[in-house]
């Protein structure tokens, strides 16, 4: 699949300095784009378990914001089979082993699956399984940083925030999993 969808260039001065964010129809549910400055921090599906305090969503964002609306844009193309990634300045907000994992998953190609426990050995800790699980579960950017893509140890659907019809359509979506 190609992606038609190019890459937009934001000037530094397009951006509101401090955190906004902007809620998004899809055909998945309702989600929730948030920013600070020129980076997207956080990509919630509303009433999702781990939902940010509405402090780190900051004000509703003005009606042009480009990055939000890149972020927009982006998420509905790869809902719709059109986009087969994201193209965006990302500052989620986590620990240093939190940050480890989510960029773990990042490594996680479209239309694989991995485990917990892989995560864990990936990252040299091989009995932290529970704790790779935690930093999955409280991933601030769904769908972006790819936490769906990580099933149990015996393959079966674990948790996911967003719920498990999401993380089941999601697989689907991205060729992972056959309805």
């Amino acid at each position: 699949m190609t992606d038609t969808h190019p890459t937009r260039q934001l000037p530094a001065d397009t951006f509101a300095p401090g955190p906004r964010h902007r809620r998004l129809p899809t055909p998945l549910g309702t989600y929730v784009l948030a920013a600070e400055g020129g980076a997207v921090t956080g990509l919630w599906r509303e009433e999702q378990n781990h939902f940010p305090p509405p402090a780190r969503l900051g004000e509703p964002a003005a009606a042009t914001d480009p990055l939000l609306e890149a972020a927009g844009d982006q998420l509905l193309a790869y809902l719709a089979g059109e986009r087969e990634d994201f193209d965006l300045p990302l500052a989620p907000r986590g620990t240093a082993f939190q940050q480890a994992v989510w960029a773990r998953l990042q490594e996680i190609p479209r239309g694989a699956t991995t485990t917990y426990g892989r995560i864990a050995q990936d990252l040299g800790r091989p009995r932290a399984a529970q704790a790779v699980g935690a930093a999955v579960g409280s991933n601030p950017l769904s769908i972006v940083v790819p936490c769906h893509r990580v099933l149990g140890t015996s393959g079966a659907m674990t948790g996911y925030a967003g719920g498990i019809e999401t993380k089941q359509a999601l697989l689907v979506l991205e060729g992972a999993l056959t309805t």
